[in-house]
């Protein structure tokens, strides 16, 4: 794969995808700007090489039509100040104004386009629409890990209409963290799994056990393989399609010797809320009327003992519903745990994300993937079409 690095990119005109979706509130003032923060590397970069830069990116889930609530210019306001240099906003992504405007932009300039999403085609990956932004530029620049899962124009059509074409610092951080876990790991090699759904996460656990020593599984999902095993799981969140892959997963887990690790007791109460009273029960003596809602304290302990000798940790979904206060020790403890373990931690997912910023331990992490649906696809054992197609 090309690197930014290896292209020549002075007096050219640049143009870099990022991940600008960035979490507003109503006022639309942007609340975690660590998407654009992520990108600064490559886009320093473009520009100390005399580079024309212009940044692509999208935000929020538009009808595929233009809607202010949802335009880039917060973003606009944030670059321009973290960079310490005007960040210009076009009034689209393609079009002749867009046009005009990357004519005049000058060696040092930045241009930010307006949200890709305001057009339906960048969803559909329409080849014309990627053929107006390659014509945009000279050097096209993915740096967009975090929807490089997606066959979109910007990220996957728009390969086919540029020649010059490379990976950005970002993207390429991802990829190497992900190969060093995965690839050729320092061993035992444990993933810990957690989160509401098995569905969604099904495929990644069926590749994750041909690879790893050890599986740890933990929030909602649990239920659904306790259930597979004859748990009485009270009126817990289940899924009951999936139950047989569930069950069939720690057979597979049995053949192959991989250790998989399920909840021994579990925080249970009436229902999943912040004020509800709650107690500590084992898994098979959970009350018929109660709900799950974080793992126990046996069952952290015995998570912590599972990671005491890991030399890698890939951690993707809570241990429960953390964001409430009867619920969140589960998490917290595992947060405890891979944050003081001597592993290479490497940890994807916004939930999973946000429990460490709120504890206050992201810093203590080897690697956090800026991309939930994209580090899933990669567990899944899955090229990601944009970066297939940045290849070709």
């Amino acid at each position: 794969m090309q690197r930014i690095q290896d292209m020549q990119l002075s007096e050219k005109r640049v143009l870099i995808r990022v991940d600008f979706n960035v979490p507003m509130d109503d006022t639309m003032t942007i609340t975690d700007d660590a998407r654009i923060k992520g990108a600064l590397q490559t886009i320093t970069y473009a520009l100390e090489k005399n580079a024309s830069v212009i940044i692509a990116s999208h935000l929020g889930r538009p009808k595929d039509a233009p809607d202010s609530k949802l335009s880039l210019a917060p973003v606009a306001r944030r670059l321009s100040e973290l960079i310490e240099k005007n960040v210009q906003l076009a009034p689209d992504c393609i079009g002749p104004s867009v046009k005009s405007l990357v004519e005049k932009i000058m060696p040092g300039d930045v241009l930010l386009l307006e949200n890709l999403r305001f057009h339906a085609e960048e969803k559909q990956n329409n080849d014309a629409f990627a053929q107006e932004l390659a014509n945009l530029c000279d050097v096209y620049i993915n740096d967009a890990f975090a929807v490089s899962h997606r066959a979109h124009a910007s990220v996957e059509a728009i390969n086919r209409h540029v020649s010059v074409k490379a990976a950005g610092f970002l993207l390429q951080r991802e990829l190497n963290y992900f190969e060093k876990a995965m690839k050729d790991p320092a061993r035992p090699l444990t993933a810990v799994i957690g989160g509401a759904k098995v569905s969604s996460k099904l495929a990644a656990l069926e590749n994750m056990i041909n690879h790893v020593d050890k599986i740890i599984i933990g929030g909602a999902m649990a239920n659904t393989f306790l259930k597979s095993l004859d748990c009485n799981i009270g009126k817990s969140l289940v899924e009951d399609d999936c139950l047989w892959a569930a069950h069939s997963l720690l057979k597979q887990s049995v053949v192959k010797n991989i250790h998989v690790y399920l909840p021994v007791d579990a925080i249970v109460a009436s229902a999943i809320q912040p004020d509800v009273m709650t107690c500590s029960v084992p898994v098979r003596e959970i009350p018929q009327g109660q709900m799950i809602g974080d793992i126990g304290p046996a069952t952290c302990l015995l998570y912590a003992q599972a990671l005491q000798n890991s030399q890698t940790i890939i951690w993707n979904g809570p241990m429960g519903v953390f964001e409430m206060e009867p619920f969140k020790n589960g998490t917290q403890s595992m947060i405890h745990c891979v944050a003081n373990s001597p592993a290479l931690t490497i940890v994807g997912g916004g939930d999973t994300d946000a429990a460490l910023h709120q504890a206050g331990k992201a810093d203590q992490m080897d690697y956090i993937s800026t991309g939930g649906g994209a580090f899933l696809t990669l567990m899944e054992g899955k090229t990601l079409p944009a970066v297939s197609a940045l290849n070709h």
